[in-house]
């Protein structure tokens, strides 16, 4: 039906208003999107929470280039998810290890009071068959290196050449030597957790002192500088992980065997440290910025465990872990190396760390309980491997060497990353909760002492 001409007019000047009143509108959305922050993809900021009261750790975690709000959401969103499907992977599940080794310290007097202390070792036919093959390593030829003087920073990329094949190699940084094969065997991390076993008492923290003491030593001054700041962090952030799992897994009965968390142990333990909680921070982003400084080696390398479909899906989240978009858009250099080894006593700094990082790992061997010692050691080797990654220039000062790695060292990497990654996740989610409780029954108990 046509319209009438008088009734033409007014139609055509109210949707002239309504017109007008949208770009008015959009204009100044426009205009206010030019003064904020813009908005980010993936739902994952790099700026500060609008609400930061309610937060306690905010800003740049100390010493690194990512924010605490930054890093919870990139790794509950994305880090998380995948660490926790690709530790259950077949390579990356079973880790070869020397348990039983003669303390070089002190007689062994650690002792363990539940069957949780024990390993459960893997059956020869249980572990994959290439993990059985011996490793070849490459001729003198293969292995070749430009010499040069020392130069005053670190390089942060590595040779695109990359993965050769898995061989064997020795870490620096660690005390164990991964091409002895004597008395190693191979034990399946998903029957064995990180949890609470009963080890405790002087054994275990002569463990701990001896580390912090004799290895993290301060300057005369009582401060330390730069480099061992940050070895002292690695360590406190790494212990922080253990006493987390630990207080998150922990026997509440054993009459009835029942498990749980022990809130009051992680407040104690973590929580009201606050430095400890910051450190544990430190040790991820540290860890993260190996993983993905060595990108294109661990997307390179063969993952063949004789399972086809299982080890595409391996080499699948291991491409989706290292060249993620989001985490390369909001905290694309988790921790900066190059600052470090500056000046003329800067290789002799490193050579002298390098020692302190080896008797840290000589010290597992000293871990009265099997299962601690089993996780230490992984820990403490994927350590390692983050420093050798990180740092990999040998004693020489050689420089622009081919990064070589063992198997052992990506499977510990990845798993200690993982370790890290629910530590901190289980922090951000349960802590506020666990203070808020903790601080009251304190204040409850202070009040009624009073």
């Amino acid at each position: 039906m046509m319209e009438s001409a008088g009734e033409v007019g007014p139609r055509r000047r109210r949707w002239s208003w309504a017109v007008g009143a949208l770009i008015a509108v959009l204009l100044a959305t426009a205009a206010t999107s030019r003064n904020s922050p813009k908005s980010p993809l993936f739902g994952i900021t790099n700026k500060l929470c609008p609400c930061t009261g309610s937060r306690k750790y905010t800003g740049i975690v100390e010493d690194c280039c990512c924010e605490y709000e930054t890093v919870d959401a990139l790794n509950k969103e994305v880090l998380h998810p995948i660490l926790q499907e690709l530790v259950t992977t077949p390579f990356f599940r079973y880790f070869r290890v020397k348990l039983w080794c003669d303390c070089p310290f002190w007689p062994d007097d650690g002792m363990c009071r539940l069957r949780d202390c024990s390993v459960c070792e893997c059956p020869e036919s249980e572990f994959p068959e290439p993990f059985k093959k011996p490793f070849h390593g490459l001729s003198a030829d293969d292995l070749k290196c430009q010499e040069g003087k020392p130069q005053a920073t670190v390089d942060r990329t590595l040779d695109t050449k990359v993965f050769r094949g898995w061989i064997e190699v020795d870490n620096p940084w660690t005390y164990d030597d991964e091409t002895d094969n004597a008395e190693m065997t191979y034990v399946n991390l998903q029957l064995n957790p990180e949890r609470y076993t009963g080890y405790a008492g002087p054994s275990a923290r002569r463990i701990w002192e001896a580390i912090y003491a004799e290895n993290c030593p301060k300057d005369p001054s009582g401060e330390f500088c730069q480099e061992k700041r940050v070895l002292y962090k690695l360590i406190s952030g790494l212990h922080s992980s253990i006493s987390i799992h630990i207080a998150s897994d922990y026997l509440l009965d054993e009459t009835d065997n029942l498990w749980g968390e022990n809130l009051e142990l992680l407040y104690d333990r973590v929580l009201r440290h606050p430095e400890r909680v910051r450190n544990l921070y430190f040790t991820f982003l540290f860890v993260l910025r190996a993983v993905t400084k060595a990108a294109d080696y661990l997307e390179q390398a063969e993952y063949n465990t004789g399972n086809m479909e299982e080890d595409l899906k391996t080499q699948s989240l291991v491409r989706q872990l290292v060249y993620n978009p989001q985490l390369q858009i909001v905290c694309p250099l988790p921790f900066d190396e190059a600052k470090l080894w500056q000046g003329e006593s800067g290789p002799e700094l490193k050579q002298q760390i390098q020692r302190q990082f080896r008797n840290i790992s000589a010290l597992m061997d000293c871990v009265g309980c099997e299962k601690c010692r089993l996780w230490g050691k992984l820990q403490v080797l994927g350590l390692g491997t983050a420093l050798k990654i990180l740092f990999s220039v040998d004693n020489d000062n050689l420089i622009n060497q081919q990064l070589q790695l063992h198997r052992n060292e990506v499977i510990a990497l990845a798993n200690l990353l993982n370790r890290l990654s629910e530590s901190v996740k289980f922090v951000h989610e349960k802590g506020p909760y666990v203070e808020r409780i903790m601080e009251k029954k304190i204040s409850s108990y202070t009040s009624k002492s009073s």
